[in-house]
């Protein structure tokens, strides 16, 4: 077993993921890439790698690795990179998956056009043959198409070699490797909260080893399959039960300890309802406000629908919520409190009439909450617009862009939108993580990242592989 293996990221970002492997300990950070500069440099000063243009690259090679790549993927020599790699990781944008239809082809049956961006990650592989990779996407690539395109991708990686004939027209290279296809060990739909993130996020995440490292074992891959499957699934994770939640992370302690804060950011919505008299209203106040006790604990079982517990199961999953707030960080820090040289927890101003409006918005709840009233928002339908989070639960998922009421916005009544700081709590960057660009580049950066903690969990399982394989 070797010290440290070494991993390239493709489609990088901030380093989400990456920042996860780290955190692991096992995994050598050799190579990242994205074509947007303001993730590049964010990426640099937090993991000491070197900013190289990718032309500058394929032109000089790079003896002094580490180096995060800024450029097209598609124009990524990967013969240049004489390193053994062990590990390959990303999340290819697959938007331009598209299914060919029409009269004089529907005797050929469906064809596919595979993505562009997605077709570089094939070629990654095929070109550095790597032990391990993770394929990380949202989860709607799962469904689309009728499920066409995600079948695809699942047949490229198992078989690699057939694939290429059809992806190397796309990508315009070829190459006399030895092609060895991929074992999927894992490949499904996760959520975050389960494995101990604050935050409602759900990703698609395929986890591939090179077929010749298991000499087709077919006992010991099912048996690595069904540890991955439960280990992914939460089987054995107590936050898939009690979630870690906002106010932790925000406050910096678990629950027990946060009764004061907890009565005190409710009791300010108490006369809420007295102003807002819709049908909406009037439901929250019977089926919530009405069987709220005030009591942190009690209430955080009420709200995460926890039906049966025990004192000593409790115990032990608040133990373990100040276990993760120490491993991240925050432990009795409270991120209101903190400054940050990255100008990350600055809290906009906000107009006031949007003001007006959140106040009268009860924690859980969105602009349906005060539509028909004088503070409704017209033309509004999604659930994300004004949407409080509540401090008992998981956030809902961090997004990267968007104006018009998407920014996620504070528990606290007199609070508008979360600052990035608040976001990057939420999607578990440590505090020592520090964000390179403006303020709407920052929140694209912490939106389109992998929770670094579920990058955690993924890089314990690809270790674990790693042991097993011959």
């Amino acid at each position: 077993m070797r010290d440290k293996y070494n991993l390239i990221s493709l489609f990088s970002g901030a380093g989400g993921m990456d920042a996860g492997f780290q955190m692991k300990g096992s995994f050598k950070l050799v190579l990242a890439n994205d074509i947007l500069s303001p993730p590049a440099f964010t990426y640099a000063e937090n993991f000491g790698h070197k900013v190289v243009d990718v032309s500058e690259f394929n032109e000089n090679g790079e003896d002094n690795f580490p180096v995060y790549l800024l450029g097209d993927v598609a124009e990524i020599d990967f013969n240049k990179i004489n390193n053994d790699i062990d590990v390959v990781v990303g999340g290819p944008p697959c938007q331009d998956f598209s299914i060919v239809r029409g009269t004089e082809k529907e005797r050929q049956g469906i064809k596919v056009k595979r993505g562009r961006l997605y077709a570089h990650f094939v070629r990654a592989l095929i070109y550095l043959q790597p032990k391990v990779f993770v394929f990380e996407n949202v989860p709607g690539l799962k469904s689309a198409n009728k499920g066409t395109a995600y079948q695809t991708i699942l047949e490229d990686f198992s078989k690699l070699k057939l694939s290429w004939k059809d992806i190397k027209k796309i990508v315009g290279n070829d190459t006399n490797n030895n092609i060895e296809s991929y074992f999927i060990v894992f490949s499904g739909i996760i959520d975050s909260a389960n494995l101990g993130v604050p935050q409602r996020r759900k990703r698609l995440i395929i986890i591939g080893v090179r077929e010749d490292l298991f000499s087709r074992d077919w006992l010991k891959i099912n048996r690595i399959k069904q540890k991955v499957q439960r280990i992914l699934a939460g089987e054995n994770s107590i936050f898939k039960k009690y979630p870690l939640t906002a106010l932790e992370v925000f406050e910096g302690k678990p629950l027990p300890e946060l009764q004061k804060e907890y009565e005190e950011i409710m009791k300010e919505y108490e006369e809420i309802v007295k102003f807002v008299k819709t049908e909406r209203a009037e439901k929250w106040k019977r089926e919530i406000w009405e069987k709220l006790s005030f009591e942190v604990v009690k209430d955080y079982l009420f709200m995460n629908h926890i039906k049966t517990t025990s004192p000593k199961e409790l115990d032990e999953a608040f133990q373990k919520h100040a276990d993760h707030l120490k491993e991240l960080g925050y432990y009795h820090k409270r991120v209101d409190e903190k400054e940050f040289p990255d100008h990350s927890n600055v809290v906009s101003r906000e107009v006031k009439s949007v003001l007006e409006r959140l106040k009268m918005i009860p924690p859980d709840e969105n602009h349906e909450f005060v539509r028909g009233t004088k503070w409704e928002v017209e033309g509004r339908g999604i659930s994300l617009i004004y949407r409080r989070l509540h401090p008992l639960k998981p956030s809902y998922t961090v997004v990267a862009y968007g104006g018009g009421g998407t920014w996620g916005y504070h528990y606290r009544r007199e609070r508008g939108k979360l600052t990035n700081r608040e976001r990057a709590r939420l999607q578990t960057f440590s505090d020592n993580f520090l964000f390179k660009g403006s303020s709407a580049e920052v929140r694209a950066q912490i939106g389109e990242a992998v929770p670094p903690l579920l990058g955690k969990k993924i890089a314990e399982i690809v270790k674990m592989v790693l042991c097993e394989a011959v």
